[in-house]
C-alpha cells in the first residue's frame, strides 16, 4: 500500500497555467502553459491532464496546493477560490503558499526573495522578516537592503515549490487554515462610473 502524500499543485498568479503533482518527494507531472488570459476556463482540465499523466486521479490527491501571490489580482482569485472549492467537495486540505515561501525553500540565512511585478517594478521580501515584510518597489530598494537577492523563480520551479513547501506544513501540523490572496497593494481597478439604476417602487 502506498502512503506517500499526494498533492497537486497549481498557479495562475501571472501570465500563465501550472500545475504539477508531487507523489512523496517525487513530481510526478508538471504542465506549463502560458496565457495572458482564459486562466478561469483552463485550469480546470489542466489539473485533470496533469492528474492523468502522473498516473494518479482525485481518488488519489490527499493534498491541494496553490499559489496565493502576489501577482495578478483575477489570477489569485481564481487559484484560491478553485482549491477552496476542491477541497470543500472533497473533503482534503487546501493549502495556500505565497511566492515569497516557495523562493525561500531550504533557505537558511537572511535572503530576499522577489517577485515580477507592473511598471518595472518588484515585490519583495526578507526571509527572516517573513511575508509581513512584503513591499513593491524598484529593484534598486531590494538591492539596497545589503542582503543576499534570490534570482526570481520560473514557472515550474515555482509551482514545484509550491508543492513541496505544502508537503512540508502537511508533515508539521494537522490544522490547515484556508487559503486565501495574499495582496500587497489593491487592484489596478477604479470603480464604476455608470449611473447607479433606479429603484422602482
Amino acid at each position: 500500500m502506498n502512503c506517500d502524500p499526494v498533492i497537486i499543485a497549481f498557479d495562475t498568479s501571472a501570465a500563465h497555467c501550472a500545475a504539477c503533482v508531487l507523489v512523496g518527494d517525487r513530481i510526478g507531472a508538471n504542465i506549463v502553459k502560458p496565457m495572458a488570459r482564459g486562466q478561469a476556463e483552463t485550469i480546470p482540465s489542466l489539473l485533470d491532464d496533469v492528474l492523468k499523466q502522473s498516473g494518479q486521479s482525485w481518488n488519489t490527491v490527499t493534498a491541494i496546493a496553490v499559489g496565493t501571490g502576489p501577482g495578478n489580482f483575477t489570477g489569485i482569485r481564481i487559484s484560491v477560490s478553485l482549491a477552496r472549492g476542491l477541497s470543500l467537495a472533497r473533503n482534503i486540505p487546501a493549502i495556500g503558499v505565497t511566492q515569497f515561501d516557495a523562493t525561500w525553500l531550504n533557505e537558511r540565512q537572511n535572503v530576499v526573495a522577489t517577485v515580477p511585478a507592473p511598471r518595472d517594478q518588484i515585490y519583495y521580501a526578507m526571509r527572516n522578516s517573513g511575508i509581513a515584510s512584503a513591499t513593491l518597489g524598484p529593484q534598486s530598494d531590494a538591492d539596497a537592503l545589503g542582503l543576499p537577492v534570490l534570482p526570481q523563480l520560473d514557472t515550474t520551479t515555482l509551482v514545484e515549490r509550491i508543492a513541496l513547501v505544502a508537503r512540508q506544513r502537511l508533515a508539521q501540523t494537522d490544522r490547515h487554515d484556508k487559503p486565501i490572496p495574499f495582496y500587497i497593494k489593491p487592484a489596478d481597478a477604479a470603480p464604476s462610473k455608470d449611473t447607479a439604476p433606479q429603484r422602482l417602487t
